[in-house]
């Protein structure tokens, strides 16, 4: 289930795209995350069919925070998925209603308590899914139903 990432400062998996200029191909995303492509594959085909998510645009802030595959509705962000060597981050910035919504959601009691712990910002609170199994797909398909709701 969901591993606990309280903060920045806490172990989140590194970006398998650290210091990298150009925009990932797919051989580099399958690499980098071997045995957890299917993984991506399902989360991406579920965002499509579940919530209309296909606007999927590869993001840089700089070359030491490496790659992210931006999934959209029209301009609203939506999630933020982080290649990592094995597996893969999936970040959210969540408004307090989507917050209280997903409180009120049924999601496992470590995901809830990633969302209580996390850092509150302008955007909102940023909650990081560390994805590793089918389990962890779900939870962050229903997040992304969640922020769209909300």
């Amino acid at each position: 289930m969901a591993k606990v990432v309280a903060d920045k400062s806490s172990a989140i998996l590194p970006n398998a795209f650290l210091g990298k200029s150009k925009v990932p191909t797919d051989d580099d995303l399958a690499a980098a995350l071997g045995t957890a492509k299917p993984l991506w594959e399902q989360l991406l085909s579920e965002l499509a069919s579940q919530h209309r998510l296909i606007v999927r645009e590869w993001h840089s802030h700089s070359l030491k925070a490496g790659w992210s595959l931006r999934m959209k509705r029209r301009e609203r962000n939506i999630v933020y998925l982080s290649p990592s060597c094995g597996a893969f981050m999936a970040s959210f910035a969540l408004g307090q209603k989507a917050v209280e919504a997903a409180r009120a959601s049924g999601l496992p009691s470590s995901v809830l308590k990633i969302i209580a712990t996390a850092k509150k910002y302008a955007e909102g609170t940023a909650v990081r899914i560390e994805v590793r199994t089918a389990a962890d797909v779900d939870v962050v398909v229903k997040l992304a139903g969640i922020k769209l709701d909300n």
